[in-house]
């Protein structure tokens, strides 16, 4: 069995490399390390693509190779024939797709439908699962009424109490361009699934985590906060009085979501993936865990502006998926998640030394 994982090198990608890889799947990883042309050395993911080359080995193929390139992806999967094909692989920040906008939507709108009209001629009966993001909902989240509590927002409308749905609004609010350009991508994998009966899926993410995370300041919210931490770097809080609510959820939950959905695959179908109201936590809850991890203070400054089109409070209401795939839940707590990061985080640093 073939598995294709665009952006392998990323969090979820490689994540999905290694868990198919142990489940006997040959893994065809496409990467050309975009991620730091986007953010810089930090964003560098040469490293996870070293670690999959060599925990894997000849399980792993890699393929460098852009999906912004039409001919290159359809001669790509028409060789392959992939079983399944897991896509990844995106420019993955709302603040930094204003300064790149052609490069943001080509890679995620255009870069979605080479891959998507590839599969269509090449391997039509393959699940194809597209990592999505909760940004398709724009600002709309922050129009549900809201009350304070000491450390957090929280929902103040019992409609909302197990979070937010796969049918709240995409519309007329705004997104930032890189929300845009993923709604252009979500819209389409649903519609080759409902059009042309592919067997698609879109994972509408909220915070997805886990120690391989290469976070920045502009993507990544837990692990760059744990990376800010244990390097003494201060943290920037933007707005929200720091009590900007995210559920998060650990890159070994997703995959096997994916494993779940590639066994039984739907036509068009979307869901929202989070950790959910047990494993949500504010800026200031946070940095309470990488303190307790790390033993070490955590260094910040707050600014009294929010990012545009930011969500005050995102909670990810998963009974759609539970209920659908109920073989399948959160098994990796936010505790053990930033335990793990911490953990790793020291580990590189000790072997980069």
């Amino acid at each position: 069995m073939n598995l294709l994982v665009t952006g392998s090198s990323g969090l979820i990608g490689s994540e999905v490399c290694v868990h198919f890889a142990e489940l006997g799947w040959q893994i065809h990883g496409v990467d050309n390390n975009q991620r730091a042309v986007f953010f810089g050395p930090q964003g560098d993911t040469r490293w996870n693509q070293g670690r999959l080359a060599e925990a894997l080995g000849k399980s792993f193929h890699h393929h460098e190779l852009d999906i912004r390139d039409r001919a290159g992806v359809l001669a790509l999967l028409a060789k392959i024939r992939p079983d399944a094909i897991v896509h990844t692989a995106a420019q993955p920040s709302h603040d930094r797709a204003a300064a790149i906008p052609f490069d943001d939507f080509d890679t995620n709108a255009v870069g979605t439908l080479n891959l998507l009209e590839a599969t269509r001629q090449a391997c039509p009966e393959s699940p194809f699962v597209h990592m999505s993001t909760n940004k398709v909902y724009g600002d709309r989240p922050n129009t549900i009424a809201l009350k304070e509590l000491e450390t957090r927002w929280d929902y103040d409308d019992p409609a909302y109490t197990n979070g937010i749905s796969e049918d709240f609004p995409i519309d007329q609010s705004k997104h930032s361009l890189f929300g845009a350009s993923k709604v252009a991508a979500d819209v389409m994998v649903q519609e080759y699934g409902r059009y042309f009966g592919l067997p698609t899926c879109c994972l509408r993410g909220g915070c997805l985590t886990g120690p391989n995370h290469s976070g920045v300041e502009l993507h990544g919210f837990l692990s760059y906060l744990v990376k800010c931490n244990l390097e003494g770097r201060e943290y920037k809080v933007f707005g929200y009085k720091g009590k900007q609510v995210r559920d998060n959820i650990h890159s070994h939950d997703v995959a096997a979501f994916i494993e779940r959905f590639i066994a039984a695959p739907r036509l068009g179908e979307v869901y929202n993936i989070g950790g959910g109201r047990a494993n949500s936590c504010s800026i200031w809850e946070a940095f309470t865990l990488a303190e307790k991890f790390s033993g070490k203070a955590q260094v910040y400054q707050y600014l009294d502006e929010n990012r545009i089109g930011d969500h005050i409070c995102y909670l990810s209401d998963l009974r759609k998926m539970r209920a659908h795939y109920p073989g399948w839940d959160i098994t990796v707590s936010l505790e053990e998640t930033v335990r793990q990061m911490v953990e790793a985080s020291r580990q590189r640093r000790v072997s980069s030394q």
